[in-house]
C-alpha cells in the first residue's frame, strides 16, 4: 500500500510525540503504514507512507537517486551565480551537497494558505526556486540555500519520483499505486 499525504506545516513525519504536537496520526488512521522518508516539522508537503518495506528503502535511500522536488520561498532574488551554486555544489558541515535541478519559478499557482504565515517585510523581497534533489540530509534545502545567501521562508516538498501533491490540500491523503519512481 502507498498513501500519498500532504503534509502540513509543525506536524511531525511521525505517529506519536511525548510532547504532545501534532503527528501523522491526526491525519492517517492506517494501521500498518510508515514514513518513506522524512519532512522537517516546519516543512511541508509530500510525504509518502507505507507497508512496503522494499518501496519505503527504495524511496528514501540516496543511492536509489530518486527525485525529490521542492518548492522554496526565499528571502531575496536568486541571481544566475547562486543558481549555478546550488548545482555545481555548496559545501555544508556534513560534506557538500548539489541540486540535481534549480530554477526560479513564479509562486506555486495552487499554493495554500500557511497558518502561521511567513513573516513579511517590505524592505526585503521574496522569490520561489524549484530545488531537485537526488539525497535528503537533514534540512539539507535550507542548509544549501543559506549558503549561497538565500534563506529559506517557506519549504514545501511538491514531488517524489513521479508522484505529487497535485489535488491534496494540507492533511488530505490518498492511496497512490506503488509503481518505479525515479
Amino acid at each position: 500500500m502507498l498513501i500519498l499525504l500532504n503534509k502540513p506545516f509543525r506536524v511531525l513525519s511521525q505517529f506519536q510525540d511525548r510532547d504532545g504536537r501534532p503527528t501523522l496520526a491526526d491525519f492517517v488512521d492506517v494501521p500498518g503504514v510508515y514514513p518513506a522518508g522524512r519532512l522537517d516539522y516546519d516543512s511541508e508537503g509530500l510525504l509518502l507512507l507505507t507497508d512496503d518495506g522494499r518501496l519505503q528503502a527504495r524511496i528514501s535511500q540516496p543511492r536509489s537517486g530518486t527525485r525529490k522536488t521542492y518548492w522554496v520561498q526565499v528571502e531575496g532574488r536568486p541571481t544566475a551565480a547562486q543558481l549555478k551554486q546550488l548545482l555545481s555544489g555548496v559545501n555544508l558541515k556534513d560534506g557538500p551537497a548539489r541540486a540535481v535541478a534549480a530554477r526560479q519559478i513564479e509562486a506555486p499557482a495552487a499554493l495554500w494558505e500557511r497558518d502561521p504565515p511567513i513573516r513579511y517585510r517590505a524592505s526585503v523581497p521574496d522569490s520561489w526556486i524549484e530545488i531537485v534533489l537526488t539525497e535528503g540530509r537533514n534540512r539539507q534545502v535550507r542548509r544549501m540555500t543559506a549558503a549561497v545567501g538565500l534563506p529559506t521562508l517557506r519549504l514545501i516538498r511538491y514531488a517524489i519520483g513521479d508522484w505529487n501533491l497535485d489535488g491534496l490540500a494540507p492533511g488530505e491523503w490518498r492511496k497512490a499505486t506503488a509503481r518505479r519512481s525515479s
